[in-house]
């Protein structure tokens, strides 16, 4: 057997070129296959940051320094890569430094003060392009810190519904995980289930409004959810994860107060009929050319849902992968039940456009044996590894991957043409235009 001279990443590359060979005017194989090897050996060279975004102005800003901290954990037993922690605090101001790398910096009583003495850094407009500039100003110098590829850790809005992936999209930075489109729309759970709608996939009935709407007719609205869905219903701020602000109503009188807080974190309303006989059930998936689902993880939960506390402080928490007692993995359900639940999340995957990985969230009915999809995560809190590592993927492989996928996607949107020439504005000299 020959043995390549090529690394794993290189040849991930090579294998995954054929967008830009396609797009090449070049005449034989041979040329094209030794354009495309030292085309991607340099774009691989090029890779020498990895800055991990964490932090944010979301309600979930805490989660995201644990996901950011993990991810960091692992980058730095990969001696390739330099890793840049880049914190965003509540003011949506950057942060770099090297002692930013721990949880226990965060974990300190007075870590605020500590941020205000490293002084922000500010992202240069005029520098970043195919990487991120950030500057600090000092007394007598300027501190400079390059980024040639991107992690985000972000959970929420603001950062992990698109808003930052559009950024990096500007200054055509890498970044690993899903796009702009896939990202807003997974997290936002009414146009979610709008999508899975469009898939025929079932979800649980629902209604949606607006801020504006429950400020002009509040009334009309709560006697909507009262005659429309069956009950109980779940009332949702559809923009937030990690269950805050989500209530079950049981009993018409509380549902005015359940709407208030949805719409005290978000400007929507989600208000959706319940599962009973619940079993909470999740499979993630990998990749971005050949998408590969996980096992399925089966999580209990108290007080009807699988709340804040279940997920992230009761006996360490079970989307942390501490709670051992509160998963199962792989759940308790048939084949056929878990075959079609793996299809089905492959399928949501492929058809939003993700890449990276992502998580599936669904509803089970153990009597029925009905399940219903219910949410997307487009940046699972600690990337689910704990579930990949179940499921026989260890977590630097799957940074490693994450990190390849990443490349390709970058390579391929290099590949495509983003310009256009037109004679349009020329033609306008000749025309006598309505409005000088």
């Amino acid at each position: 057997m020959e043995t390549s001279l090529f690394t794993r990443q290189e040849q991930i590359f090579f294998l995954n070129c054929d967008s830009v060979r396609n797009s090449r005017k070049i005449f034989s194989s041979a040329e094209y296959r030794a354009a495309d090897i030292i085309f991607f050996i340099n774009f691989m060279n090029n890779i020498k940051t990895i800055g991990v975004f964490f932090g944010g102005k979301s309600p979930e800003h805490d989660i995201s320094i644990i996901t950011g901290e993990l991810i960091i954990s692992v980058l730095k037993k990969m001696p390739e890569y330099q890793v840049i922690p880049i914190y965003l605090d509540k003011q949506e101001k950057f942060f770099i430094d090297d002692k930013l790398d721990s949880l226990a910096f965060f974990s300190a009583d007075n870590y605020q003060d500590k941020l205000s003495s490293f002084g922000a850094y500010t992202l240069d407009l005029d520098a970043s392009d195919s990487c991120l500039v950030f500057n600090k100003k000092g007394l007598f110098s300027k501190k400079t810190i390059k980024i040639d590829l991107v992690f985000p850790a972000f959970h929420g809005n603001l950062g992990e519904d698109g808003s930052m992936q559009g950024l990096f999209n500007i200054f055509n930075v890498p970044y690993v995980g899903c796009d702009v489109a896939p990202s807003g729309i997974a997290m936002n759970k009414i146009l979610t289930k709008v999508f899975y709608q469009g898939l025929n996939i079932p979800t649980t009935k629902f209604i949606a409004h607006n801020r504006s709407d429950w400020e002009g007719k509040k009334e009309n609205i709560l006697e909507e959810i009262k005659t429309t869905l069956e009950w109980p219903v779940f009332v949702k701020p559809p923009h937030l994860g990690s269950s805050i602000g989500i209530t079950k109503v049981r009993d018409f009188k509380d549902l005015e107060q359940a709407c208030e807080v949805a719409l005290h974190y978000d400007d929507q309303l989600l208000v959706e009929e319940s599962v009973e006989n619940l079993v909470d059930l999740t499979c993630a998936v990998r990749g971005y050319k050949n998408p590969q689902a996980s096992l399925i993880q089966e999580s209990f939960f108290s007080e009807g849902l699988f709340s804040y506390e279940d997920k992230y402080l009761s006996d360490g928490g079970a989307q942390l992968g501490n709670a051992e007692k509160k998963i199962i993995i792989p759940a308790n359900l048939d084949k056929e039940i878990t075959k079609n639940i793996q299809e089905c999340s492959l399928k949501v995957f492929r058809a939003l456009g993700c890449s990276g990985t992502a998580r599936f969230d669904f509803l089970y009915n153990k009597v029925t044996k009905q399940y219903f999809a219910n949410e997307i995560n487009p940046l699972p809190g600690t990337l689910y590894h704990h579930l990949w590592e179940k499921s026989g993927v260890g977590i630097e492989k799957l940074v490693r991957e994450l990190i390849e996928d990443a490349l390709i996607r970058q390579a391929e949107k290099d590949a495509s043409t983003h310009s256009f020439s037109s004679e349009v504005l020329g033609q306008l000299k000749s025309l006598k235009l309505a409005h000088k």
